[in-house]
């Protein structure tokens, strides 16, 4: 998706109810993400993880909140493995090595600030 088509898409919510897990579908093999906001203070971005997709462990420079909003996650953080169930969240600290994996289908939104 372009960068313009990704901020149309994520312009298009302001000001409008929506039901979260309904802004992304799940995808068989595949980890789908959509971005809700993308300003210079931060992003705001829901994924879809298949059972069995993930992210390989990797740092950030910022903070990162992750909220899961379907299913459950398993989430390493500087090698402690985290359950985060549907409804729950966790803050993954920046510059620590951290890794997803989805041992069943989960979506979660990923808040970073600036």
């Amino acid at each position: 998706m372009s960068e313009d088509r990704t901020r149309a898409d994520s312009g298009a919510l302001i000001g409008r109810v929506v039901e979260l897990a309904g802004l992304v579908e799940y995808q068989e093999g595949s980890v789908v993400s959509r971005t809700v906001i993308d300003k210079e203070a931060g992003t705001v971005t829901l994924f879809s993880f298949a059972q069995g997709q993930g992210l390989s462990e990797h740092t950030a420079p910022f903070d990162a909140l992750v909220y899961v909003v379907d299913g459950e996650a398993q989430i390493t953080i500087a090698g402690e493995l985290f359950t985060v169930p549907a409804g729950k969240m966790l803050i993954m600290p920046a510059h620590q090595p951290h890794a997803v994996s989805a041992p069943r289908q989960f979506k979660m939104l990923l808040v970073m600030i600036r």
